[in-house]
């Protein structure tokens, strides 16, 4: 099966569906003896142990979630402090809490079920610190271990199609996914839940690599088979997602002189044993690139949204500018980010909804968005508690930097029956859906456009993240019932797709109970 035959596309889509009856008919059961483990180990490789004395960054988390910078004009080349920086900003373990069973670790990214299964690994030349190589950043120790030693940058260039970001970069980082990692608990959805969860981290990453001033573009367009092999990764188990160049030096790699061997590295197993849910599988291969003359025709040339006509109040956005807007950085605010449990009935104002919007819809840089600040996501928000803002159904117009109307009253249950009956999306002041139209994206970038969509919902979910904890609001994200939450926003969303959710408010302080 080809990425042309889109039909692979849909029906993994339309079989994964949350429904009513689904959810209480599926009989799945979370087996709790058989938890995967947290981190990839591998069992017969050094660490290089990452230093942990980062130099503070000042951009704010705001200006940083705006950033649409690909890369620096001139020559910028991390060190191993600044790879660092941004690993442990992205995928690192932030806090860690001890319980009666064991230890909880909490990463510097949301990630569906806290079952963290996105890997990083780094293809580098040679840095001031950093021999070239191919590493595996490893979060429980943070630290990297070299897989292949030398310098290997070309057959990434090769991979994407000489991608122009990619050929021009001192380091190449590589998001892979672990199926059964994220399956254990989701099933065959888990190949949703690899986009937003990869989506997560590459926000936090794009913002840190802006405060840096280093730049980072989004790459995902490459022959899977190629960078599966140089990773050697077990594909029936792990796959490659997404590639980020970062920094830019004047000259491409040139090519490794020796051969490129396969290599037989010892891992600890994930769980006593997995299940495999083919479906997932079978979408990653009819979504694969099998040559560099297939990736270089994939990219760019992104379809447009057709303009629907506006009948609804339009009400312009009022985004919180200089002195007013907070200014906590980047580092800072992503340390406080947690996915909140409990959300206080309580408004929020007009300016901060604003505030977090602006940021989301300036978009980011990537190979599939073209021109630069494209979206192929559009956002549907039902309002509960905004000052200055009716309570009711919207839809934001990118290009007018506004919100329409398209229904109003309270939909506080609504939402929180959209989001699978839970208290969340109806506790919170705004609840944000991200739906898109899969026909012209799968008819222009075939199967491989279901990743891209997924992906950048993850990334604009990721902003949505910054942006509200910049403003000492929270946020977490959600899964939904995909048909009804389309209904709910048509006519205007007829034919689109629910991709991801976010919902936005203000925290509730747990209660606990009194000693007696």
């Amino acid at each position: 099966m080809t990425n042309g035959d889109i039909q692979a596309a849909r029906n993994y889509h339309e079989g994964t569906k949350h429904s009513f009856l689904s959810i209480r008919s599926g009989g799945h059961v979370l087996d709790w003896s058989n938890h995967p483990l947290p981190f990839k180990i591998y069992s017969t490789l050094d660490p290089i142990p990452l230093p942990r004395d980062f130099d503070p960054l000042q951009m704010s988390a705001l200006e940083a979630a705006r950033s649409l910078e690909v890369l620096p004009s001139d020559q910028r080349v991390p060190d191993l402090k600044m790879l660092a920086q941004l690993l442990y900003y992205s995928a690192g373990i932030t806090k860690r809490r001890t319980y009666p069973g064991g230890e909880i670790f909490f990463r510097a990214a949301a990630c569906t079920g806290a079952l963290y299964s996105v890997e990083l690994y780094l293809v580098t030349g040679d840095l001031a610190d950093l021999e070239a190589g191919v590493y595996h950043f490893g979060p429980g120790d943070f630290s990297l271990r070299r897989l292949r030693a030398g310098d290997f940058r070309h057959l990434v260039v090769s991979a994407s199609g000489r991608e122009p970001s990619v050929t021009h970069a001192p380091v190449v980082l590589v998001s892979t996914g672990t199926y059964w990692r994220n399956a254990w608990k989701y099933q065959a959805r888990a190949y949703r839940h690899f986009g937003w969860d990869n989506g997560m981290i590459l926000a936090n990453l794009v913002a840190i690599a802006a405060g840096q001033g280093l730049g980072a573009r989004v790459v995902t367009g490459f022959v899977d088979d190629e960078i599966g092999r140089l990773l050697s990764l077990d594909t029936d188990r792990e796959v490659a997602l997404s590639l980020v160049s970062l920094g830019s030096v004047p000259q491409p790699p040139g090519k490794h002189p020796g051969e490129i061997p396969s290599l037989e590295l010892e891992t600890v197993p994930l769980s006593r044993e997995e299940v495999d849910y083919q479906a997932m599988r079978e979408m990653h291969a009819s979504s694969s690139l099998g040559s560099e003359e297939e990736v270089m025709a994939w990219r760019g040339r992104t379809p447009q949204n057709m303009p629907v006509s506006r009948t609804g109040r339009i009400v312009p956005l009022e985004p919180l500018t200089g002195g007013d807007a907070p200014s906590d950085p980047v580092d800072r605010v992503i340390l406080r980010r947690g996915s909140a449990r409990r959300f206080a009935q309580k408004s929020i104002h007009f300016a901060q909804l604003s505030t977090l919007l602006h940021g989301a819809m300036q978009g980011f840089s990537s190979d599939f968005l073209d021109p630069a600040g494209t979206l192929i996501n559009d956002l549907y928000l039902i309002v509960h508690s905004v000052e200055g803002l009716s309570s009711g159904a919207y839809v934001l117009h990118r290009n007018d930097c506004a919100l329409e109307c398209l229904k109003e009253g309270q939909f506080r249950r609504e939402a929180g029956h959209l989001g699978l009956d839970q208290e969340l999306p109806a506790d919170a002041a705004v609840t944000i859906f991200l739906l898109a139209d899969l026909n012209p994206l799968l008819r222009r970038f075939g199967n491989r456009g279901y990743r891209a969509v997924q992906l950048e919902a993850g990334i604009l979910g990721g902003k949505l993240y910054l942006g509200s904890y910049a403003q000492g609001l929270g946020a977490t994200g959600l899964t939904f019932y995909d048909d009804e939450v389309t209904e709910f926003f048509s006519p205007h969303a007829k034919g689109k797709s629910a991709i991801f959710l976010v919902a936005v408010g203000k925290p509730a302080k747990r209660s606990f109970p009194q000693s007696p």
